[in-house]
């Protein structure tokens, strides 16, 4: 495979990697098509000032002009966060991107599948997609399900897109043999809120127990992710029914309106931002913080397992 042909790290993401250092992967959906200027870059310059705290380097993924993209310049950065003709890239997009010379912003999967080339082995997200409600009959399911199935990366996340049914999507994720973890929670997180009422069969404590588990399951040679699910800090956490109702009342919207596939997510979250006045956004803010907080931390730990 001629992978460096297309496969562009920056200096030093790709010096950090060389020497073992912690190096935390970041998409650009969530700059491109999940927040507004100026807001998303106030989030690109925060997310990074967080990982550099805790100590890793951050590694924003993108595709511009036939590459992919590991780590943004002051200026793609600038392109990625003001977006003209700037698609959603999932897993099955990114040859036609590469081929074309096409921008393209990363998805979980995508962004999963650049850091596995690079040999950045942590993902921080927002949530996951997952399977959609009703995908039992329309088989709507998100390519990320199948990228944790296969790519060595593990995902930090407030557990999947509440939008999603999280029932059907943990059940996805067990038959593709994929571990499922709850940070210091015994309950796969619902995005907005703590809880879900689904029960997880595992609970880590600390993130030095997450670096464990990931180097042995990569020691054994078994394929495949991890999702650590991260609960959003409980004095930003929203009511569940309350979200519930909200969501549901945009679903019927993006339905009436013919919105589907990948379309939705965005739709959707933008809608809850209106229909809460601003509080979901807010919140989707902080989880995401929380996220990269913790993903830097395990990034750390599973480092000096490696040594």
């Amino acid at each position: 495979m001629n992978i460096e042909k297309y496969l562009d790290v920056q200096p030093e993401i790709a010096a950090a990697i060389a020497e073992g250092r912690p190096v935390v992967a970041l998409e650009s959906t969530i700059l491109s098509h999940g927040m507004p200027y100026p807001e998303n870059m106030e989030f690109a310059h925060k997310a990074e000032q967080i990982i550099r705290a805790e100590g890793a380097v951050p590694a924003t993924t993108a595709i511009i002009g036939g590459k992919l993209k590991v780590g943004l310049t002051p200026e793609e950065l600038d392109l990625m966060c003001n977006p003209v003709d700037i698609g959603k890239v999932s897993r099955r997009d990114v040859a036609v991107y590469l081929a074309t010379g096409k921008t393209g912003a990363t998805t979980v999967a995508t962004t999963m599948l650049i850091a596995a080339m690079a040999g950045i082995r942590v993902f921080a997200t927002g949530g996951i997609g997952g399977v959609h409600r009703g995908g039992e009959n329309t088989m709507d399911i998100s390519a990320d399900l199948q990228e944790l199935a296969s790519t060595p990366v593990a995902v930090v996340c407030a557990g999947a897109k509440m939008i999603l049914d999280l029932g059907l999507t943990l059940e996805y994720l067990e038959t593709q043999g994929v571990p499922v973890l709850g940070f210091r929670t015994d309950e796969f997180p619902a995005f907005y809120c703590r809880t879900s009422g689904f029960k997880l069969d595992y609970r880590a404590e600390s993130e030095e127990e997450i670096a464990e588990i990931m180097k042995v399951k990569w020691d054994l040679g078994l394929k495949g992710g991890i999702v650590i699910g991260n609960p959003i800090p409980q004095e930003y956490e929203l009511d569940f029914d309350w979200m519930n109702r909200v969501i549901n009342d945009a679903l019927k919207k993006a339905e009436g309106q013919g919105i589907r596939g990948k379309y939705i997510t965005p739709f959707v979250l933008s809608e809850l931002r209106d229909m809460t006045d601003g509080v979901s956004f807010a919140s989707n803010l902080e989880l995401a913080y929380n996220n990269i907080r913790v993903a830097s931390r395990i990034a750390k730990a599973y480092a000096e397992k490696c040594k």
